[in-house]
């Protein structure tokens, strides 16, 4: 049979490096106390790193100097969301500059959430989670999330040929099916928008 310690590590390297994890995404595993003594064990051998009391990452690794690499603050948000069970969304800035819609990087890392307020530091930056309504939370972990996000932050003027000439490109059939879906939770500029991009797409 399989240890807990071996288990989590098979889940963690199956998902790749840069990825972040609260103690309850292993409680499946085994009892809440065994999983933290497996967390701790490995966390000690440096086979993962503790961010925050009950938040892991598998870091990155810089492949010329041999460090760690900061955490990959979307996949932090996403495991802090499921830590304290909310949902999150990207921002809009985060969301254009991921799509490369905008070569902006955001002075502050925020999300809106389901959740309450809060401000959490990891390492040396902090992510800001912002209290949303339920319309805005429904597009929550979909593509349509990126692209309804980086519109909404690009604004009616900044949505030229270019960006729907961009989105029409790298966005499959699946993707723009969804997008078709999930317009009705965007205001009405953003939907025409949309709809341009979307197409003939059936």
């Amino acid at each position: 049979m399989q240890s807990i310690e071996n288990n989590i590590v098979r889940r963690i390297r199956g998902k790749g490096r840069g990825a972040a994890y609260a103690s309850k995404d292993f409680l499946d595993l085994g009892t809440r106390a065994a999983v933290d003594q497996a967390l701790s064990r490995l966390t000690a051998k440096k086979a993962i790193r503790r961010l925050k009391p009950g938040l892991y990452d598998y870091p990155r690794i810089n492949d010329k100097l041999g460090e760690e690499l900061a955490p990959v603050i979307e996949e932090v948000a996403k495991a802090i969301g499921r830590k304290n069970n909310f949902r999150i969304l990207i921002s809009g800035v985060l969301a254009a500059n991921q799509m490369g819609l905008s070569t902006q990087v955001p002075a502050k890392i925020v999300f809106l959430t389901d959740g309450r307020d809060r401000k959490v530091k990891i390492h040396n930056q902090s992510l800001i989670f912002r209290h949303a309504s339920p319309k805005n939370m429904a597009i929550c972990g979909k593509k349509s999330e990126m692209i309804l996000q980086s519109l909404r932050y690009l604004g009616k003027r900044g949505v030229d040929d270019d960006v729907i000439d961009r989105l029409n490109t790298i966005l499959s059939d699946k993707d723009k099916k969804h997008l078709k879906k999930d317009i009705r939770y965007a205001p009405e500029w953003v939907g025409a928008v949309a709809d341009k991009i979307i197409g003939d797409c059936e």
